[in-house]
């Protein structure tokens, strides 16, 4: 019986995959230790600003410290979010993160327009509308959710999903020598040009999704190929074929 709540995404590639979607309660856990730690800042700010503009009478002192933690409450999640690949260090910890309609992390522009309606979302208090909307909507979205075409999806952290080579994952790193003797004849060219789709934006997939995906269009790939060493990862299969077609060009 499938419990979880799934969003199923069609990706460039032409591949589907699943992402589970955050539940309420691994939300709001995020939302309370990022909430926590704007807090600290602000406070910090406050203190901070007071003992260098202490001379001030005070006036100087509070509209600047009132400035910085705005930007503070309303630059938070964008900025972190762009520099998390769709986290913050709450949703880090809670295992979740923010991702567009094609799967790919939230950016800049949706990150600030579901973060400006938060506003609406905490009303009237305690995400008090954003509770109701997430109860109300197929795949939990609060209003800032739908207002920027995003959703909060489960992240998974597996020493699997990361590439044998340990290199940067955004180019093929197999070396020709480990596939000169792979038969490729029978990959088309319209799956070659899929799998180096994917493996030129894989870098930016959220890694459940990356996952999916390779594994997905490395068995179709590698029922057409023979000479693949068995138990290989999924993206060195990639790699691999992308690399013994040009050996043969």
């Amino acid at each position: 019986m499938e419990i979880d709540d799934r969003i199923t995404i069609t990706t460039p590639e032409g591949v589907t995959v699943d992402l589970v979607v955050a539940g309420i309660g691994s939300r709001f856990v995020a939302r309370l230790l990022d909430s926590l730690i704007q807090g600290a800042l602000i406070i910090a700010l406050f203190v901070i600003t007071g003992v260098l503009f202490a001379s001030d009478g005070g006036g100087f002192a509070m509209a600047f410290a009132s400035i910085t933690a705005f930007a503070v409450m309303f630059l938070y999640d964008p900025i972190l979010e762009q520099a998390g690949d769709g986290r913050t260090p709450g949703k880090r910890a809670a295992g979740i993160r923010v991702v567009d309609r094609m799967g790919r992390p939230v950016g800049l522009v949706a990150s600030v327009v579901r973060n400006v309606v938060r506003l609406v979302d905490f009303l009237p208090f305690l995400y008090g509308v954003g509770l109701v909307a997430m109860l109300a909507t197929e795949h939990a979205q609060r209003l800032g959710d739908l207002a920027a075409g995003t959703f909060v999806v489960r992240t998974k952290h597996t020493a699997a999903h990361e590439l044998v080579t340990g290199n940067d994952p955004g180019r093929p790193t197999v070396h020709p020598s480990e596939v000169e003797h792979w038969d490729v004849s029978a990959v088309t060219l319209e799956e070659l040009i899929v799998v180096r789709a994917f493996l030129a934006r894989r870098i930016a997939l959220p890694p459940d999704a990356r996952w999916g995906l390779a594994v997905e269009l490395a068995t179709k790939v590698a029922a057409k190929t023979s000479g693949i060493p068995s138990q290989a990862h999924p993206e060195y299969v990639l790699e691999g074929v992308v690399v013994a077609k040009e050996m043969r060009r």
